[in-house]
């Protein structure tokens, strides 16, 4: 009997984060194909039983090449495993989930995929940034700050000229360019902007400031998301403790966790 593979977003850090679905399948899985953005704790979730092997992709790096992951996969299933494809975040965005669905179906193997919550919605809810606001932007865009194909190009003009917030991945360490990219596009100088690194992870860390600001803020190490949008300055003029910090460190964030953990414990009914 051949098995199923099921692509299951991990979420951006913290285990709490998972879904109920995502743990049920990570806790009966007979094989675990992990990307290297996936946290360590969520990991020791997985049954000693089953056999795990870490296929990420980071930095330009690679331990494995894509279609080596795939075959594993095929061959995983062929011999009736239960096989779960641990991807950080959503695998739907910016988790190469197209091509493995591809490649699974030519092969002609079952599968089933399990979103999970993108690193920007988490940025975004530890930040407490409402991405969308009826009275300043109606929509949301997820982007890449870097194409697969460096000859690529993106029309930033289209997209800030649609008026919505701006959820750039992987913004790179050198915020000269982009900056420039954006506010060559059309955004203001003084367009509000959060850079937040490791989301929900203990070592998460984040900055707010403008995008004239921006290379100035401190670099932070991958992975990391720029938000961009005037929905990023109403946190901050909201008086709100987490903006009036104006760089957070996964200590503070921790610490925040603690508590509302220990609140809803001493809450439960008995």
């Amino acid at each position: 009997m051949k098995g199923k593979v099921y692509l299951v977003g991990a979420g951006p850090g913290d285990p709490d984060l998972l879904t109920v679905k995502a743990l049920r399948l990570l806790k009966t899985a007979d094989a675990v194909l992990y990307d290297d953005l996936v946290a360590v704790e969520i990991l020791k979730l997985v049954p000693s039983s089953a056999q795990l092997y870490s296929v990420g992709k980071r930095c330009g790096t690679r331990k494995i090449s894509q279609e080596e992951i795939n075959f594993l996969m095929v061959s995983l299933t062929a011999s009736g495993l239960k096989v779960v494809r641990l991807k950080s975040g959503d695998p739907l965005i910016f988790g190469r989930c197209g091509e493995e669905m591809e490649a699974l179906r030519k092969a002609g193997v079952a599968h089933e995929l399990v979103p999970g919550i993108t690193a920007a919605l988490g940025a975004a809810a530890v930040a407490r940034i409402p991405l969308t606001h009826r009275h300043v932007s109606h929509a949301l865009i997820f982007i890449s700050a870097h194409a697969a194909d460096k000859n690529q190009s993106r029309d930033w003009t289209k997209l800030v000229s649609s008026g919505a917030t701006l959820a750039i991945y992987m913004p790179g360490r050198d915020h000269v360019e982009l900056r420039a990219r954006l506010i060559d596009a059309g955004l203001r100088a003084d367009t509000p902007c959060a850079v937040v690194c490791a989301v929900t992870r203990p070592d998460q860390q984040m900055q707010f400031g403008t995008l004239e600001e921006l290379p100035r803020l401190q670099p932070f190490p991958t992975p990391a998301v720029l938000l961009v949008g005037e929905v990023v300055g109403l946190t901050r003029r909201s008086g709100d403790d987490i903006a009036a910090n104006h760089f957070l460190t996964g200590s503070y964030f921790q610490t925040i966790l603690s508590d509302a953990r220990r609140l809803a414990s001493d809450q439960e009914v008995p």
